[in-house]
């Protein structure tokens, strides 16, 4: 390409052909470049992605005996926390009101229809239900909890749901009861950062104070 501008005229090209001759030699320079940002990019890309369990079914089960908009904000809900976050299973408990998604071990004699019923006995055997401080395995090696996790669970968050900051007079000095939880796994460890902890709390806050029926 250069060779057309040797031994022309200068003066005889005009400003076309020069406008197009420049954007030869750019895009010519491009294609060079591109193999190596692709390189560079494809190296810059985290480790740490969060891999689906072999063997592992997804499910997604929710209490129906809740109102409508309920129903919506908690399938919004986990739906956000499993495409924006590197969970794989995500379990929502608003007082009575239940949703649970994504990868998890139930019992091959446990249908759908019984799986609500299961999972509540779960979280009640765990303690979840009385959940009052976040709690965060980043390494997950061995626990009971496995049991109804994938295998291959590397990082489990619980998030409680606290009630609304505005309370009445006679409330303040009552203890604090929360309202349900936001249970996460992943199969990546340290799997959440700050800015996905702060995430899942504004998600879990979304369901304070709120009527189930």
């Amino acid at each position: 390409m250069l060779n057309h501008f040797v031994g022309s005229d200068l003066s005889s090209i005009t400003s076309a052909q020069l406008r197009s001759e420049v954007l030869g030699l750019s895009l010519t320079a491009f294609s060079v470049v591109i193999p190596y940002l692709g390189k560079f990019l494809k190296g810059a890309t985290s480790i740490d992605q969060k891999s689906i369990p072999k063997g592992a079914e997804q499910i997604f089960v929710m209490s129906q005996n809740i109102s409508d908009t309920l129903k919506e904000d908690l399938a919004w809900g986990t739906y956000i926390l499993l495409r924006n976050t590197n969970s794989i299973s995500v379990f929502v408990l608003v007082q009575d009101a239940l949703c649970v998604r994504g990868y998890w071990n139930t019992p091959r004699d446990v249908s759908k229809e019984n799986a609500l019923d299961w999972f509540r006995r779960q979280t009640q055997r765990f303690g979840f239900s009385n959940l009052k401080d976040t709690i965060y395995l980043p390494q997950v090696a061995d626990s009971e909890l496995l049991g109804m996790l994938p295998k291959g669970t590397r990082t489990l968050l619980g998030q409680p749901i606290f009630p609304s900051p505005i309370l009445s007079s006679s409330q303040v000095s009552q203890p604090e009861k929360v309202e349900g939880f936001v249970l996460l796994a992943s199969t990546v460890d340290y799997a959440y950062s700050d800015k996905d902890k702060a995430w899942i709390v504004a998600v879990a806050n979304k369901f304070r104070g709120r009527d189930i029926r």
